[in-house]
């Protein structure tokens, strides 16, 4: 590889989402772009998102999209105003690729392939004549007088250009090449990076009980979150039990809400509402119906109106009701304990799994130090940030894919308009 002149060239660090989605803009607006990854091929995120489908956003309203993230939401609303869902939905279909929404609002292609998402915008940049260079990790940004000159490859190589987008991603599913390197860069560029941590991960639990459970789905439950028995969040929805602990949509969007308590000195809990349309009363009237109506039934067997099959006999053992007892036996007593159990399954969070396992990296570069209308840094002219690095994240259902693609498209428009300025 020789040494390139800056002429009009913007190099894009990170060949994901966000990084891909730049280099396609930049290149519509007549910019000569040079991508950098480090791995074999672009997208390797990407191409397994959505567990393969690609939830790439959501039909929220803006100020409803905007509650799903964290920790400066605000920070997105005019970057969202001039490129939203609408658009993303537009940009894939213009390429041929028609979407489909789901449950919640959740967009995704039509075939509901990601490696589709990811061949079109490599097509795309491709069409544009976007230089890929592949297996190229950088060494470090060169910048003189708060100016970018270039970088610098870790083979030696140098690229000089006066304009460079760091979306390197965050830390999470580090094989796919997210290992955290972008954050480096940043900060030895003068950026303050808030301590990364796993987002949308499952959680660990104390005792026996979830492993008994693990491949059980629970749908239609409430689960919330204690901390020294106050209450910090809580989801509706589905969930799974795991070998390890719980997982499923409404516990990784739970997890981020988790990822920077101190386990060792709080107290933290999971409670499980098994049956949140009923209240205790009108759950009472049920259970004593019930056994009222079908009184020589079996408790293990009544219970299956109420519970999938492999969480009845947790549930007997737990409240120590024996399962062949008939149901015109079971006292008041125990028909308390097992409504305030149904409204109360209760596990002790002992932590978070870790970086191999999320989804997202909560944390990056502040976002107090990025221009929320260029995405340029305010530290270092030139310097544009783009998706997962910046310290933004968001809930599962298409919010974090959306951020990708708005900070890309902002940050490359951005990028190649000040090019010509000059």
């Amino acid at each position: 590889m020789t040494d390139q002149p800056a002429n009009n060239i913007i190099v894009i660090i990170g060949g994901g989402a966000a990084g891909m989605m730049a280099a396609i803009i930049a290149a519509r607006k007549g910019a000569q772009v040079i991508l950098l990854e480090k791995m074999n091929k672009p997208g390797r995120k990407l191409s397994i998102t959505g567990k393969g489908r690609c939830n790439i956003t959501n039909t929220d309203s803006l100020r409803e999209f905007l509650t799903h993230i964290d920790p400066d939401p605000n920070f997105l609303f005019n970057i969202f105003s001039r490129f939203f869902s609408k658009d993303i939905i537009d940009f894939f279909q213009q390429l041929g690729i028609n979407t489909i929404e789901e449950r919640g609002g959740r967009i995704f292609p039509e075939n509901v392939s990601a490696m589709e998402i990811v061949n079109t915008l490599v097509k795309e940049m491709q069409r544009l004549g976007v230089k890929i260079i592949l297996g190229a990790p950088v060494k470090q940004i060169i910048c003189t007088n708060r100016n970018i000159k270039g970088v610098r490859l870790e083979n030696g190589t140098f690229i000089q250009s006066h304009k460079i987008i760091l979306a390197t991603g965050g830390s999470s599913y580090p094989a796919t090449g997210s290992t955290g390197d972008g954050y480096k860069l940043a900060a030895e560029l003068g950026h303050h990076i808030r301590t990364p941590v796993p987002a949308l991960v499952p959680i660990d639990v104390a005792g026996r009980v979830a492993p008994t459970l693990r491949g059980l789905t629970l749908k239609n439950i409430k689960a919330t979150v204690y901390n020294n028995g106050k209450i910090i969040a809580d989801e509706f929805g589905e969930m799974l039990f795991t070998h390890f602990g719980l997982s499923g949509p409404i516990i990784l969007s739970l997890s981020r809400k988790l990822n920077r308590i101190d386990f060792k000195n709080n107290k933290v809990d999971i409670s499980l509402d098994l049956k949140p349309a009923l209240d205790e009363k009108t759950l009472d009237h049920r259970l004593l119906r019930d056994f009222t109506q079908h009184g020589k039934m079996q408790a293990k067997t009544i219970l299956k109106g109420l519970l999938p099959s492999s969480l009845i006999p947790v549930c007997l053992d737990l409240l120590q009701i024996e399962a062949k007892k008939p149901a015109h036996q079971i006292t008041a007593e125990e028909r308390k304990k097992l409504r305030l159990w149904l409204k109360d399954f209760r596990f002790q969070i002992t932590g978070i799994r870790g970086f191999k396992e999320a989804i997202i990296t909560s944390g990056g570069v502040s976002t107090l130090e990025i221009n929320p209308k260029t995405l340029e840094s305010k530290l270092v002219s030139g310097l544009f940030f783009a998706g997962e690095i910046i310290d933004l994240d968001a809930d599962t259902g298409g919010y974090n894919l959306q951020i990708a693609f708005s900070t890309g498209w902002i940050a490359g428009e951005s990028a190649a308009i000040q090019n010509v300025d000059e």
